[in-house]
């Protein structure tokens, strides 16, 4: 799936800002989200207390990730899994698909993962010759439309109703069902995916959390898909990056308190599930094989350094539906998985700042993404502090850095400077309208002289 690009986020807002559908769909869903959050926030009598222990829970992870990650492998090994170790995007392509192909699998049902959409997951099992369908009904939406999602917990919040309602005509045997009704949609949606549950060889999912002291996971989700695609085929595979362990599940607990309410402003997700290795004599149902792939991808260079506690994100997407930025062009125009303040700090750090110039400058610097974000991840300075780092790599906007110059050295010699001066006011009034960006007004000198000239006139008078 082909879309926008990270370096061409200007042409990607200006083009999402002309797109009268996208802003109607925008501002549907970002109200809701951001109305939820409050209303949750309101019926917990210190909410500041539970971001505390949250924090606290991810600070004590991070400090001690390797040994963490030691014994959540050595966990799940005593449980009868397998944990698998990717440095790249591409050794956790390649281990999934060795995995598949070693149980001779076909079908595919995949459960909502981001992992597995910054590691291009679906387009490599594909390219290897598996039948991969989406289980998560955003993700099934986007993947019909062939388009990467638009928000981290909700893929689809770029689509419209009647959108959906057409790609369903197109891609489904309808008969005689109608979709005039977003229960229509939805029911449309499980009786298609009922059979690829069924039929599945393997199931993967994400993970929100790794426990390190029981090797369990656990998946939150609204829908129940995750569940299952993990119970239902003979094979579980998991794919997670390494940050996602915390040491306990009490731990996890904290963190849940604040997951659902920060994200879709529930007490807790309708499906709050945990894992524990594959089907055991006594279980009713359940996996033959549970595996694990966890992925680095850059992560742990992260590490002790000023951007650590970028990797303390929950992915509940409160800094995306409250960022002025992202609610008005949305996620496509950030060009990767990870959009909004935290796409714009974890981007960068992921793919390089060469790739991704634009996106620490994708900020009004309002705040309000620091105010929400339930891990007190300091967003803003971060974003200052990638803008830094692009000036010192001079990465930044180099025709205005020039220009800048340009206009600092003439300020120090006024003759050239208001001579300059008569020359812009000049060329401003012969300038096509045209030639203006559409999102910007044209300027029109006013009065018949520069400012300068008129100051000295005023000058002389007195």
């Amino acid at each position: 799936m082909k879309g926008p690009t990270p370096d061409s986020f200007r042409a990607n807002a200006e083009h999402a800002l002309q797109d009268a559908t996208l802003q109607h769909a925008l501002g549907r869903a970002q109200s809701g989200f951001v109305a939820k959050r409050a209303h949750a926030i309101a019926m917990v009598d210190d909410f500041e207390q539970l971001k505390q222990r949250a924090q606290a829970a991810k600070s004590r992870a991070l400090a001690n990730l390797a040994p963490l990650l030691e014994q959540f492998e050595a966990s799940v090994v005593a449980s009868g899994g397998q944990v698998h170790w990717a440095s790249t995007t591409g050794e956790l392509n390649q281990q999934v698909i060795d995995i598949c192909n070693g149980v001779g699998a076909h079908r595919i049902i995949k459960g909502k993962s981001m992992i597995g959409e910054e590691a291009g997951l679906n387009a490599a099992m594909e390219h290897a010759g598996f039948e991969l369908v989406e289980s998560d009904l955003g993700e099934y939406i986007i993947q019909l439309a062939q388009e990467p999602p638009s928000h981290i917990i909700a893929p689809a919040i770029h689509k419209t109703r009647q959108q959906v309602a057409e790609l369903f005509k197109q891609f489904h045997e309808l008969g005689d069902r109608g979709l005039t009704q977003i229960s229509d949609l939805v029911n449309e949606a499980r009786q298609v995916l009922r059979s690829a549950f069924l039929t599945a060889d393997v199931g993967i999912t994400g993970a929100n959390l790794l426990i390190a002291e029981n090797g369990s996971i656990c998946i939150v989700t609204n829908e129940g898909n995750g569940d299952l695609s993990a119970s239902l085929p003979a094979v579980h595979i998991v794919v997670a990056s390494i940050e996602k362990v915390v040491a306990t599940m009490d731990d996890a607990s904290d963190i849940l308190e604040v997951l659902a309410r920060s994200a879709t402003g529930q007490h807790m997700s309708a499906y709050t599930s945990f894992f524990n290795g594959p089907k055991r004599e006594a279980d009713a149902g359940g996996p033959k094989q549970f595996h694990i792939v966890l992925l680095d991808n850059g992560r742990s260079d992260l590490l002790g350094g000023p951007f650590e506690s970028i990797l303390s994100c929950i992915k509940c997407g409160a800094c995306l539906n409250h960022c002025p930025v992202y609610t008005n062009v949305g996620g496509h125009a950030y060009g990767w998985v990870y959009p909004g303040p935290m796409g714009s700090v974890l981007t960068p750090l992921l793919q390089g700042l060469k790739a991704t110039t634009p996106l620490p400058n994708a900020s009004t610097f309002c705040g309000r993404c620091e105010a929400v974000c339930p891990m007190g991840i300091p967003l803003p300075q971060m974003l200052r502090t990638l803008r830094e780092q692009q000036h010192d790599m001079a990465l930044d906007n180099l025709p205005w850095r020039a220009g800048l110059g340009f206009y600092s050295w003439l300020s120090l010699h006024p003759r050239l400077f208001n001579r300059f001066a008569r020359w812009i006011r000049m060329g401003l009034k012969i300038t096509p309208r045209w030639l203006w960006p559409r999102h910007r007004q044209a300027v029109q000198p006013q009065g018949t002289t520069t400012f300068l000239a008129q100051w000295q006139h005023r000058k002389t008078k007195t």
